[in-house]
């Protein structure tokens, strides 16, 4: 017999979440086909609903899609990621003031415990946030209820698709009607299920949610594993995942990209790297972190099997435990020039900083630096480049923005509306 499950959890996921995003400061994009594109414009990856209708595919190349792009009129943007990070952090402020616990599980997904809102009308109440968010952010959003958070997920996969939802759906919790949503589940639309786990299940005989549920936990995790079995129990209404209020440290810190064109010099792969050290930096001293370890990696480019090829990673510690930039800093490059080599075309870089604490390490025994001075340093760093706009301050080792030939490619950027006055909207 099913355990009655006592909680009930929301997932409110932003619809075309990027598209959208350009959309907001730009309302002629709205009812327009609109696609954003990976980093260097190579690929596809978001689409607004008109772009999905027209078959053009999630990870599709650009250069594949060109001709019915031009001919169809679609938008094309290059990914803006300071308005997206901006736009999602409005969302979740929004939501906040409604239900006090939250799990932000990705860039445009937010978990919902409702338990503490018992006794509310809670399609009303999801109506309400959703309203709200469209309101107050102008993002869309869609929202699933339901007593486990793989039926939330459910549900809100089925808020998207159902236009008579109104973009929230609950899903049901009586028979028979339960049977039959968990029927119309394919196994592969299953949150957590994957691909490769799909088709093992598939050649089982279990094509649809409801066939999982029928299926003994205790057989499920013997085919598979806990997690699987953790799903199943999920479908069959048994909650197994808490919402994550809490957001647990990072273990590492990873700054790289993809040059907008391959390097061949060690003045600009110099720059890169330390472009990377200094953002990395920046955004340890933010979460509140110190770095114990440091990697620099340089990458050609595989697809080009007509160069040479070199793939190369260097790494030392930092003793003690630092935030400081010019120190980060001094130790990525002296880790890219040893790794260094000439006669190849880099095509990629990047700093990784790991064994990271966020407590206050001790010093060593030989540690001979003013903390207290490098403490006050990055502070009035840190602070004029949050007052006056990124990278006002910067170290010299990072170069010149106009000759930064390596910068990602980005043809189709849109304004950055929410963080530079210069492009902030102006009415004609």
């Amino acid at each position: 017999m099913r355990r009655a499950a006592k909680r009930m959890y929301a997932l409110v996921d932003c619809n075309n979440f990027y598209a959208s995003c350009e959309r907001v400061f730009d309302p002629g994009l709205e009812g327009r086909p609109v696609v954003v594109l990976s980093n260097n414009d190579g690929c596809v990856i978001a689409r607004s609903q008109e772009a999905k209708d027209l078959g053009i595919g999630m990870g599709e190349p650009i250069f594949k899609c060109r001709d019915r792009i031009d001919a169809q009129g679609v938008v094309v943007r290059s990914s803006n990621y300071t308005l997206y990070q901006d736009l999602s952090r409005r969302v979740v402020e929004t939501i906040g003031q409604f239900v006090p616990d939250i799990e932000v599980y990705s860039i445009d997904e937010v978990f919902l415990d409702l338990a503490p809102m018992a006794g509310r009308d809670l399609d009303e109440l999801c109506r309400t946030i959703r309203g709200t968010v469209r309101q107050w952010t102008g993002i869309p959003v869609s929202i699933g209820v339901g007593t486990t958070k793989t039926l939330a997920k459910a549900a809100n996969r089925i808020a998207k698709r159902t236009p008579e939802s109104r973009g929230v759906h609950r899903f049901p919790e009586d028979e028979p009607e339960r049977s039959r949503t968990l029927e119309s589940i394919g196994i592969q639309d299953v949150w957590g299920i994957g691909r490769r786990w799909s088709r093992r299940f598939l050649d089982l005989g279990i094509a649809t949610a409801l066939d999982l549920t029928r299926v003994p936990p205790t057989e499920v995790r013997r085919n598979f594993n806990v997690v699987a079995m953790r799903t199943a129990l999920e479908l069959d209404g048994v909650p197994c995942q808490e919402l994550e209020t809490v957001v647990e440290p990072r273990q590492t810190l990873v700054r790289s990209r993809s040059f907008g064109e391959m390097v061949t010099d060690w003045t600009d792969l110099s720059e890169a790297i330390a472009t990377h050290a200094t953002r990395a930096a920046e955004k340890l001293r933010a979460e509140g972190g110190r770095a114990g370890r440091i990697s620099v990696f340089l990458n050609t480019n595989r697809f080009r099997e007509d160069l040479p090829q070199y793939h190369r990673s260097g790494t030392c510690e930092l003793l003690p435990h630092t935030d400081v930039t010019p120190v980060i800093l001094r130790r990525a490059l002296e880790l890219g020039r040893g790794i260094w080599r000439e006669g190849f075309h880099y095509k990629k870089a990047g700093v990784m900083l790991s064994e990271l604490a966020f407590e206050h390490p001790q010093s060593g025994l030989f540690d001979d630096r003013d903390h207290a001075r490098d403490e006050r340093l990055m502070g009035v760093l840190d602070r004029i480049n949050r007052t006056m706009g990124p990278r006002t301050l910067q170290p010299a080792a990072v170069g010149r923005p106009e000759r930064q030939r390596w910068q990602m490619k980005r043809a189709h950027h849109s304004p950055r509306y929410t963080t530079r006055w210069s492009d902030l909207p102006r009415t004609r």
